[in-house]
């Protein structure tokens, strides 16, 4: 089967040219001559892959991306930017919004499909690593139907890149499924009245991802967004009802982590409450580590995101830390910190 290609260009010769270097690749091409028509094509045609330009009338290119991330059943698609060199500054906000490569206009046909087949190439390793990662659910639900149902709904939608810092969800979005991180961390932060973030969990390979809000039926109430570049894929909220009303032991498993959520929900604010600053870093600094594997050398962490963990102001994070490497329990270069002793961290959270 033919790999479906959507150009989305206002300028009639590029996207003439382009079509036709498609189909002579063997590629069966759409085109939309703005971005309004581009987002209707994509939702009627489903495309492997998306090219769109960044200035177009109707709707911009930033809009196009918008609007298909918004929606399940376009926000996998893999999406390449067309740019003039005058616009270069502006991409780094496409791809923080999602967009998966960009192309420089003028380029030639070798540009352009080794663009198109990079994206491809990429998405099978994803898959492959994906396959992987299902294989090892069985952990989660046990062996029966339920299980293969699940790993069947799964495997049907397709996984999407979240580079680090692009936001996934924010907090008052309804919950339009469950996501299943495959690759990468995701937090999970709650903003305070004074506009301090509090980051309320970290959620890794092989874990799930809001379900409180699908179980409570309610929107979201804190916003997710990539701690790292990540993978992950949405199970619809429809396909999920159906799957936990037909198999209760599939049920009864996300009641589990639902009750294990609020168990370090309420830990946490116990920290939060009695702990003094060097409990609650080195709490913070076991967990990072923790969800890294054991063989991992070390993690990278901001400044930031330790506050947030913490609960506590940046300026203390710098003080705590710089205690903890002379006290030789740590080492930090730049934003990565190994631990040197992590027993006696471990201890000092307790």
């Amino acid at each position: 089967m033919k790999k479906k290609v959507l150009i989305i260009e206002d300028n009639n010769d590029i996207r003439e040219n382009v079509v036709e270097i498609l189909q002579l690749a063997g590629y069966e091409a759409f085109e939309a001559p703005n971005g309004k028509a581009g987002i209707e094509l994509a939702l009627s045609q489903s495309p492997d892959i998306i090219l769109c330009d960044i200035m177009m009338p109707e709707l911009d290119g930033y809009g196009v991306l918008y609007m298909l991330n918004k929606n399940p059943a376009t926000a996998a698609i893999p999406f390449i930017f067309l740019t003039a060199k005058a616009e270069r500054v502006d991409l780094r906000k496409g791809m923080e919004m999602g967009a998966d490569d960009y192309l420089t206009k003028p380029f030639d046909d070798i540009e352009l499909l080794n663009a198109i087949e990079t994206r491809f190439k990429k998405q099978e390793l994803q898959k492959e690593f994906y396959s992987q990662s299902l294989d090892k659910l069985g952990t989660l639900i046990g062996k029966n139907d339920g299980l293969n149902e699940l790993k069947k709904i799964i495997q049907e939608r397709r996984s999407r890149a979240f580079k680090k810092n692009q936001v996934i969800y924010y907090d008052g979005d309804k919950a339009s499924g469950l996501y299943l991180v495959i690759s990468g961390k995701i937090k999970t932060i709650r903003l305070a009245e004074d506009g301090r973030e509090l980051m309320t969990g970290i959620v890794g390979a092989e874990e799930y991802l809001g379900v409180n809000a699908l179980l409570s039926g309610e929107a979201y109430t804190d916003t997710a967004s990539a701690l790292e570049d990540s993978v992950a894929v949405l199970i619809p909220r429809d396909q999920l009802e159906q799957l936990l009303n037909l198999y209760p032991e599939v049920a009864r498993e996300f009641i589990k982590l639902l009750a294990n959520d609020i168990r370090e929900k309420e830990d946490q604010l116990m920290q939060l409450a009695y702990h003094s600053v060097r409990k609650r870093m080195a709490e913070a600094m076991i967990r990072l580590h923790r969800q890294g594997g054991a063989a991992q050398e070390g993690f990278k962490v901001t400044r930031e995101d330790l506050a947030a963990m913490a609960g506590m102001a940046t300026e203390t994070v710098s003080r705590t830390l710089s205690d903890f490497k002379d006290e030789g329990l740590i080492e930090k270069k730049g934003s990565l910190i190994t631990l040197l002793q992590p027993d006696k961290l471990e201890k000092m959270k307790n």
